[in-house]
């Protein structure tokens, strides 16, 4: 089972388009659009705290095994 090819994606359109009609499709497009926009700034946002929190171990253990080693 791989991507959707051309046939799935007219098939799903096809059924989108009358499950919810043709004036609503804009609608539901800019919601769609809107979700994946705030899904990708809260990754965004994991991702550089998971960075800044890693950084900020390397640099409070560096002294500490210094100390040992000495």
């Amino acid at each position: 089972m791989g991507p959707f090819g051309t046939q799935e994606m007219i098939v799903i359109l096809i059924i989108v388009l009358l499950l919810f009609g043709a004036k609503k499709l804009p609608e539901l497009a800019r919601g769609i659009g809107k979700s994946m926009g705030e899904f990708k700034k809260a990754k965004d946002e994991f991702e550089h705290e998971i960075t800044r929190v890693e950084t900020e171990t390397r640099v409070k253990e560096a002294p500490g095994k210094e100390s040992k080693d000495s």
